[in-house]
């Protein structure tokens, strides 16, 4: 089936296109009523659906068109509205097949379209009359299955959109606090790496990744002031800092994906194998492990990279730190998937062209700026 979907609005389209693409339809497009005379001219459509509302030309005039010519008045149309600029009685006289008020489901309209054309592809026609059950039940067998194909595949565009749509917040809050918009994808995929040697069912769970990606985003909360002082913390903003984890798991309680691990990394990335962490000073394996692999990836990230009030450190400068730090400030088994994997660390970091650092004299000009918490801020 060919059908000519017209609307000015480009972002409608592209839903209703996604919709019925997915179940095999032919969907051509135009903006306007000039652009629909040339799709129609190039290839008849089997059925039209026409938005009232568009510049120049409007929808019900060029409905109106279309059915006094002989060419074209056999195509169905459906004729959409989401103001008072048409109705059911215009659409009626205009000679419109169907009319439908924004917002509707895309499926509705799906089956408004089969209906007046006479079926998708790969489904028969759904015409009156008696069938047999056998056949009845075929029928039913087949939209099920269209059906589920559609939710599957606007699911996956769902899910692709929360991915981005998380990626862009980590990126902005992350070039807010530590300059840099690539942190976070270093870290998740360090955390990713440590977590195969680790724990590799945590990897698999879908709320890890956007943990990782949203572990501070508690510091929204947490005024540039603090988060761009070049220079350590006071006990006050010290205390407030510490407050992020809290806040980000507050924020991000009530979203249904994050749940579970990924949660648990927000509020307890910051906790510390010794007890000394917070916010609620877990210690050894009472810390969930997707914050302890975490904690190792944040780290290491936060050494080799130069912060406001601090220049980065070598590599191999980091890595002893993490080493002299195991059993202190850091799980003992990730730092060991730290060793094991070092290697495949350090090329994640050149594949974001990582600028190399000098030695310690830069990073010596910031005096007592450098603090024994290898996060960075703590």
């Amino acid at each position: 089936m060919r059908l000519l979907l017209v609307d000015d609005d480009e972002r409608f389209r592209a839903l209703l296109r996604t919709t019925f693409e997915a179940v095999d339809m032919e969907v051509v497009e135009a903006a306007n009523a000039g652009e629909a005379g040339e799709q129609i001219l190039a290839a008849r459509p089997d059925a039209i659906v026409l938005d009232v509302s568009m510049p120049g030309t409007s929808g019900v005039t060029l409905c109106a068109q279309l059915k006094s010519s002989r060419a074209t008045r056999e195509i169905p149309i459906v004729l959409l509205t989401g103001s008072d600029m048409a109705n059911e009685t215009v659409a009626r006289e205009v000679g419109a097949d169907a009319f439908m008020l924004k917002p509707f489901s895309p499926l509705e309209l799906l089956a408004v379209v089969e209906r007046l054309a006479g079926g998708l592809h790969g489904t028969p026609f759904r015409a009156s009359g008696k069938r047999l059950p056998d056949e009845q039940l075929l029928l039913y067998a087949r939209d099920l299955r269209h059906l589920l194909e559609l939710e599957r595949r606007q699911r996956v565009l769902l899910a692709r959109a929360y991915h981005e749509t998380v990626a862009s917040l980590a990126t902005a809050l992350e070039s807010k606090d530590t300059g840099t918009a690539e942190h976070s994808q270093r870290v998740h995929r360090y955390a990713a790496e440590l977590a195969k040697e680790v724990a590799p069912d945590v990897v698999e769970h879908e709320s890890v990744e956007y943990g990782f990606m949203l572990h501070d985003v508690g510091k929204i909360g947490i005024p540039d002031s603090v988060l761009q002082k070049p220079g350590p913390l006071n006990d006050d903003e010290r205390r407030l800092m510490q407050t992020h984890t809290v806040l980000g798991e507050q924020m991000l309680r009530g979203v249904s994906f994050l749940q579970g691990p990924g949660l648990e990394v927000v509020r307890s990335h910051h906790e510390r194998w010794d007890g000394h962490g917070y916010p609620d000073r877990r210690a050894g394996t009472d810390i969930p492990v997707a914050a302890r692999v975490f904690a190792v990836a944040d780290a290491l990230d936060a050494m080799t990279s130069d912060r406001p009030y601090r220049d980065a450190m070598r590599w191999s400068e980091a890595g002893r730190e993490l080493v002299e730090q195991s059993g202190h400030q850091f799980d003992p088994e990730v730092v060991d998937a730290f060793r094991a994997r070092e290697r495949t660390l350090h090329r994640i970091q050149s594949e974001f062209a990582h600028p190399r650092y000098s030695v310690v004299a830069s990073r010596l000009t910031r005096s007592g700026a450098r603090e024994r918490s290898f996060r960075g801020r703590p």
